[in-house]
């Protein structure tokens, strides 16, 4: 039995029947997810779901990063940090998005995934990847317009809210492990307001050593 797997054209309307934003689906659009998966999965790449890249990572699923980046609310030339970057996909989508005066940071603690997400956007002008502990952020950056953490946390890291602009824009995956919200944090000031959670999520664990 043959089996057809989706096309970009078939996740792009997916996409946009959902409701996100043209800035959203013209990144998706821009960007070609299978430049960060394995050879064996580039066949599979415009499916709606998540896949293995290596080191007991995954890509996650197209339609979850178009909610994660639509509740960062990101806007031109802002200063992006995604912890947890892996292959690199959501970098790049970021990085569309923000447009060329933004800026975009990936901390990834897996040093093969850190290399080769590297090689695959060494034509990315606005993207730095360290392979560090994500947990730590980045302060020699911060502060940080938003903040993307891309795998599973019980608790956000106070490390990461403090590297939050004030207004400042925080999104992860919190939760046990096999099931985890999807939340939003705001900071305003010196407090750091939940504005939304979104149930119903498994990304894999937040990788400390």
């Amino acid at each position: 039995m043959l089996y057809f797997f989706m096309d970009k054209q078939q996740l792009l309307e997916r996409l946009k029947n959902v409701g996100f934003s043209e800035k959203i689906i013209e990144a998706f659009s821009a960007v070609s997810r299978e430049n960060f998966l394995p050879e064996e999965l580039k066949n599979q790449a415009y499916e709606d779901t998540a896949l293995p890249i290596g080191n007991g990572q995954t890509i996650s699923q197209p339609y979850t990063v178009a909610l994660m980046l639509s509740e960062l609310d990101l806007k031109n030339g802002q200063k992006i940090l995604e912890v947890g970057s892996g292959s690199g996909y959501v970098l790049a989508l970021i990085s569309k998005i923000i447009e060329k005066n933004g800026k975009v940071f990936g901390v990834e603690i897996i040093k093969k995934l850190t290399k080769k997400s590297k090689d695959t956007l060494e034509n990315y002008e606005n993207i730095k990847i360290y392979n560090k502990k994500g947990s730590n952020g980045l302060p020699e950056e911060a502060p940080f317009d938003r903040i993307l953490i891309s795998a599973a946390v019980r608790e956000i890291p106070k490390k990461l809210l403090d590297q939050l602009k004030d207004n400042g824009i925080l999104v992860a995956p919190k939760g046990p492990v096999f099931e985890q919200n999807i939340v939003v944090i705001q900071r305003q000031g010196n407090k750091f307001v939940t504005k939304s959670e979104i149930p119903g999520f498994v990304f894999v664990p937040f990788v400390e050593e």
